[in-house]
């Protein structure tokens, strides 16, 4: 086994002189909660994906919750969504009393299977929740089409693919258009761009980007910017239920410098992937990601499938001996007791079978080349003691 001479870590947000120094004019500015920048942030986000409209909240899952609620999923209804994904995207749906139905993954891009949407619809199908697993684009044409033809909004859970490219047709566009009805994206550290943590909601539909905006500031009737600004006495009411799901303009600021830094991350990112396939391609009974001809990822995550029969946990701590951070990949919803009790109507070998062999690799744009070398030079190393 390598010796232990360096540091690897896992994921790092790219920030500078820049983040500190919007975030502190900020706090200067004596408007800290939402107000002006986050206003600025939602324009500046829309025009990068192409959205009509963007709401921005404290996180992504808050941005799904919301996202859901517009689509008028409530108690006892149904959202058909993947269980290999992290948590939030089913516990979202459970917020709002409704249940998430799992269906199984494609091999390779790790994303749902659009051929296994319509056996799991039923009357009690509210809407479908894809996600671009690790920033991956899923077939959106494919969902899209079944999903026209049952009349079900469709939500993409995008926490992980800001910068994300997707051909519809002849032509690319980023995700958060969106295709379907709302896109929700995370800010959080290990996501592609940070603002400490955050969340935003893509929409072309003009009244989920007003309940969206409503709903975040506990419903109230006018924002704090809008009353702050007014020359007029403001008296607000609340006439529905909210929640406290606001951006603070102190992210804001930080996330409008990150959002400069935008292209050059992604293209950081896309060479780092790109050079993994390269480097990994001969380390027999690795099985590595596949980016479809439709998509361009960011690689968020850079996971790649251990050979059958490995126990990841002694991969993984021989990894961490070496000074190398690596982490499981993301989770099997329906194999955590949190959601234990939701319907598991359809066996879902591929998502089981992905959970259990993958491994995710660092990968951010700070990761040198030699780091890499080291990387996988120690991922050889670790596989050859553990078949010895």
């Amino acid at each position: 086994m390598m010796s232990k001479s360096r540091f690897v870590q896992f994921s790092k947000p790219l920030l500078g002189t820049e983040e500190a120094q919007a975030a502190y004019d900020t706090v200067m500015s004596g408007w800290v909660t939402q107000g002006p920048r986050v206003a600025g942030f939602e324009s500046e986000f829309a025009q990068a994906v192409g959205s009509t409209h963007c709401v921005a909240v404290s996180n992504c899952t808050t941005a799904l919750h919301l996202a859901l609620q517009a689509a008028d999923v409530g108690p006892g209804d149904e959202v058909v969504t993947v269980s290999y994904s992290f948590l939030a995207t089913a516990n979202a749906i459970r917020y709002l009393g409704a249940w998430p139905v799992f269906i199984d993954i494609e091999p390779g891009t790790w994303n749902m299977d659009p051929a296994r949407i319509e056996g799991a619809i039923t009357p009690k199908t509210k809407a479908i929740l894809c996600v671009h697993q690790f920033g991956m684009p899923c077939d959106l044409t494919g969902i899209m089409a079944v999903a026209d033809r049952h009349g079900l909004p469709v939500i993409e859970d995008a926490a992980c693919a800001i910068g994300s490219e997707i051909r519809i047709g002849e032509s690319w566009e980023r995700i958060g258009r969106p295709r379907g009805l709302a896109a929700c994206f995370s800010l959080h550290p290990r996501k592609v761009l940070t603002s400490g943590d955050g969340g935003v909601i893509t929409t072309n539909d003009a009244e989920l980007d007003r309940k969206a905006r409503m709903w975040r500031q506990h419903a109230m009737s006018v924002s704090d910017l809008a009353r702050s600004s007014s020359s007029q006495v403001i008296i607000e009411t609340f006439d529905e239920v909210g929640y406290n799901y606001r951006m603070t303009d102190i992210q804001a600021a930080v996330a409008r410098e990150q959002l400069k830094r935008l292209d050059d991350i992604v293209e950081a990112r896309r060479a780092l992937g790109r050079r993994y396939l390269e480097l990994l391609a001969d380390i027999p009974g690795v099985e590595l990601p596949v980016e479809p001809a439709y998509a361009r990822t960011t690689w968020q995550t850079f996971g790649v499938l251990l050979p059958k029969g490995v126990d990841r946990t002694v991969v993984m701590q021989g990894m961490q001996d070496a000074g190398i951070q690596t982490r499981r990949s993301t989770f099997c919803c329906h194999l955590e007791k949190a959601h234990a009790a939701s319907p598991s109507r359809f066996a879902l070998p591929v998502s089981e079978e992905v959970y259990a062999r993958n491994l995710g690799l660092p990968l951010h744009p700070q990761l040198g080349h030699d780091d890499q070398d080291y990387v996988v030079a120690s991922l050889r190393a670790v596989l050859k003691g553990h078949a010895a």
